[in-house]
């Protein structure tokens, strides 16, 4: 009886161990896609660079 409560104990630490280093793994990854995704959107041009103002006049309206 004791063996299997030490056996369940120790196997219920494994599984939080195993689920810690599972979400902190992902959340490590989360921070690079972030980080790689702030950088991508720094590369694009500015729209307002981009559209001189007064060229496009919406003449149907």
């Amino acid at each position: 009886m004791m063996e299997s409560i030490a056996s369940m104990a120790m196997d219920m630490s494994a599984a939080n161990f195993a689920t810690n280093y599972s979400i902190s793994v992902t959340k490590k990854m989360m921070d690079t896609q972030e980080l790689a995704a702030q950088e991508l959107l720094n590369m694009l041009p500015d729209q307002a660079a981009m559209v001189p103002k007064g060229d496009f006049i919406d003449v149907y309206a």
